[in-house]
């Protein structure tokens, strides 16, 4: 929401000020430097990306304009499914959260805490954390360093739509000359039409370059750098699974696992120690 508000306030602030020198906005809407810009720019991606980094694409612009990727809800849902997981294992055995792990969906853990569940990369990152463990098919020491091997990947993946929004926002200067050059050419052919007909057209070309420019920094890096911003906040969310179950595989009570991965929090979304005992309280006995 916060992105789609300064989006209205870069075009009015534009437009006004605009408006006030004694432009008239109908001026600007010059069909043919929309067309020349926009299909460039769209040409740059399809060149520049696979059809799966196009589709992280549109995810990310679509989560931007929701919102943070990572809110303070989500957060305490996390710390307080991780316990329930850390305190099940530790009463009945590693083996007791293996039905949970294989079935999340019907999981009577996992069904408490949606926010979670409606995000199947989520569940799928800390369902295959905690699946080598249980079958035995690594040792509680070595499994951080897998985690983080999986995080490093995850990281390196989510950076791609940032790269490609860059490439189209520096680019969108340069595509804003074409367009302008090209309306220079079509007004020297005019110029046997009279003084108002190429003042339109040199108006026309000037409006590629201003759309160019405006496109790269009121809209299109801005929106690289939410995207950049949400990246952590996901990132995040991913490092306090991987310090809390590695701090739970190494040997720590439930609790105290639960509380290396609070203190990975950003401190905005971060509940206090206090807090978060008294958020486990109800799953069971918090010292476990």
């Amino acid at each position: 929401m916060l992105l789609i508000i300064g989006y209205i306030i870069v075009t009015a602030a534009t437009l006004g000020g605009f408006m006030i020198a004694g432009g008239n906005p109908i001026v600007l809407g010059h069909v043919s430097e929309f067309v020349t810009i926009g299909g460039i720019s769209l040409g740059l991606l399809v060149i520049a990306a696979p059809a799966s980094a196009l589709t992280s694409l549109v995810h990310k612009i679509t989560v931007a304009l929701k919102g943070s990727a990572f809110t303070k809800n989500d957060a305490t849902d996390l710390l307080k499914l991780l316990f329930e997981l850390f305190t099940t294992a530790r009463r009945g055995g590693l083996i007791a959260i293996e039905d949970h792990l294989l079935t999340p969906a019907t999981s009577t853990v996992f069904t408490k805490y949606p926010s979670f569940l409606s995000n199947k990369e989520r569940v799928q990152f800390l369902c295959d954390s905690l699946k080598p463990i249980v079958d035995g098919r690594i040792k509680p020491d070595q499994l951080e360093s897998l985690l983080l091997a999986e995080y490093d990947a995850k990281d390196e993946h989510a950076g791609h739509p940032v790269h490609l929004l860059n490439l189209v926002g520096d680019s969108l200067p340069g595509i804003g000359i074409v367009a302008a050059v090209l309306g220079i050419i079509n007004t020297m052919g005019a110029i046997a039409e009279g003084p108002e007909a190429v003042g339109e057209k040199v108006a026309a070309a000037l409006t590629g370059t201003f759309l160019g420019v405006l496109g790269a920094y009121g809209f299109i890096n801005p929106l690289a750098a939410r995207i950049k911003t949400n990246n952590g906040s996901e990132m995040l969310y991913f490092m306090v699974i991987v310090r809390g179950v590695a701090s739970f595989a190494g040997g720590m009570a439930p609790l105290m696992a639960v509380e290396v991965a609070r203190r990975t929090l950003s401190h905005d979304i971060q509940p206090t120690a206090d807090q978060l005992e008294e958020m486990v309280k109800g799953l069971g006995t918090a010292k476990g």
